[in-house]
């Protein structure tokens, strides 16, 4: 069975970008029928927090992105002990007494002689006793994976063939000297340990990927496999900063986004199919297909974003948003059909609710012709059926026409020069309102 995880550090907030990784994971899984994994990477306990874990969680939930069974990594810490000493017994593994500044010059010293910033193994060169005399001065080793000197091959299911040479890469560090295990190590014992068929992340993993294959077989274990979707970008092409509060899910959820939109918008950017705003969650699960992801630059365009929201609330239904509306005191359905088709997020139909039955500020721009709406204001109940023989016969009796008589009656009685059809809100302001905002009073 198809099996792929997304792996969050609870370190902030979940956005766009591992939102994306996230519903490309989910997509693939319910589209082959397969199983979803949340697992919580929370190795980093400094800056790791249950507020962020919870908040992931949330999101994800209010995605409709249910996940089939999780882990965290914080539970496995003896299965990464035991991957460790057998790397250490098979001579994968190794300590190393550098420290960070060390480290740091080395580099330099690499770079500046013109060669690549390639760990040197001068660890693998260390006797028992420099081993014990760095322990003694208080030193605690780090280890690190021994690569070994050789090409690493993939078939990537969004890049194609891929191909690394090791002795390009340095030895990746697994543990640090503190006692924490790093993602590399860690992730790979997951996945062989949770039988993950798939994994699907951003391309800035694609040589960590390589160094993760000899992982997997220096473990005994077939690498999953592999799919390394392109970063995403703004609008103008540069790099999208996590870090953007605009750009997280609570805040987009909190300024109106549906989850449907974003769940379009996300599932299409990068790919060769057209974006298109889904109904549903499941209409989205069945336009997917992992195979139309290209290597292009993947562009994220808030204002894009905007726009399927915008046709995604023009077409909910009043059950739909019932409760949302609720809270804003708006219980009438027929309120909902009138001004839904010019809203771009739901709570923007209190504004028309405001509009409606609250005092306003009119615009008289044509006294004689306000005048003339009332004298031919028709008898009888207020409905939107009226608007038609109504201002028909303001024409008739003034010789307005198009702009020059719809305008200045959308002034008078919403106070407002766009928004939606005035006849769909004739009934909700009501005849009392509708003559004291063509008289020119505030009503």
């Amino acid at each position: 069975m198809t099996k792929v995880r997304f792996a969050p550090s609870p370190t902030g907030m979940l956005h766009v970008g591992n939102l994306r990784t996230a519903l490309v994971n989910y997509l693939y899984a319910r589209a082959n029928g397969g199983q979803f994994m949340l697992r919580i990477d929370d190795t980093d306990t400094e800056r790791s927090t249950k507020a962020y874990e919870d908040g992931i969680r949330a999101d994800l939930q209010w995605m409709g992105m249910d996940w089939d069974c999780e882990d965290r990594q914080s539970d496995r810490i003896s299965r990464y002990d035991d991957a460790l000493q057998h790397l250490i017994d098979t001579g994968r593994a190794y300590p190393c007494y550098e420290t960070a500044e060390e480290l740091t010059l080395k580099r330099k010293a690499q770079l500046n002689a013109g060669r690549p910033p390639v760990y040197d193994r001068a660890a693998l060169k260390l006797t028992d006793e420099q081993k014990q005399a760095y322990e003694a001065q208080g030193r605690k080793p780090h280890y690190r994976f021994r690569l070994a000197d050789e090409e690493v091959t993939w078939t990537d299911l969004v890049r194609g063939d891929v191909a690394y040479h090791m002795s390009s890469l340095s030895d990746p560090v697994i543990i640090r000297e503190d006692g924490r295990y790093i993602y590399t190590l860690a992730s790979v014992v997951d996945d062989i340990d949770h039988e993950i068929t798939t994994i699907l992340r951003g391309e800035d993993h694609v040589t960590n990927s390589a160094a993760q294959i000899q992982l997997f077989e220096a473990l005994g274990a077939k690498p999953p496999q592999m799919g390394h979707l392109a970063l995403l970008a703004g609008a103008d092409g540069e790099g999208l900063s996590k870090r953007l509060g605009s750009l997280s899910i609570s805040e987009l959820r909190e300024n109106g986004m549906q989850a449907v939109a974003i769940a379009s918008l996300l599932s299409r950017i990068g790919t060769s199919q057209p974006v298109t705003a889904f109904a549903t969650m499941a209409d989205v699960i069945s336009g997917f297909d992992i195979a139309n992801y290209g290597r292009a630059t993947a562009k994220f365009d808030p204002a894009e974003l905007q726009m399927i929201n915008a046709k995604i609330i023009q077409s909910l239904s009043f059950s739909d948003v019932a409760d949302q509306l609720a809270q804003d005191g708006i219980t009438d359905e027929a309120f909902w059909l009138a001004v839904r088709g010019n809203l771009d997020v739901v709570s923007n139909a209190k504004i028309w609710w405001a509009v409606c039955h609250d005092d306003i500020d009119t615009i008289i721009e044509d006294k004689a012709l306000c005048e003339a709406a009332l004298t031919h204001l028709p008898e009888g109940d207020i409905t939107p059926d009226m608007w038609k023989p109504w201002t028909k016969a303001i024409s008739e009796a003034t010789g307005a026409k198009g702009r020059g008589l719809f305008m200045p009656l959308r002034l008078a009685l919403t106070g407002r020069d766009a928004g939606p059809e005035v006849a769909g809100l004739l009934p909700f302001i009501g005849r009392e309102r509708i003559i004291a905002r063509l008289s020119g009073d505030s009503a």
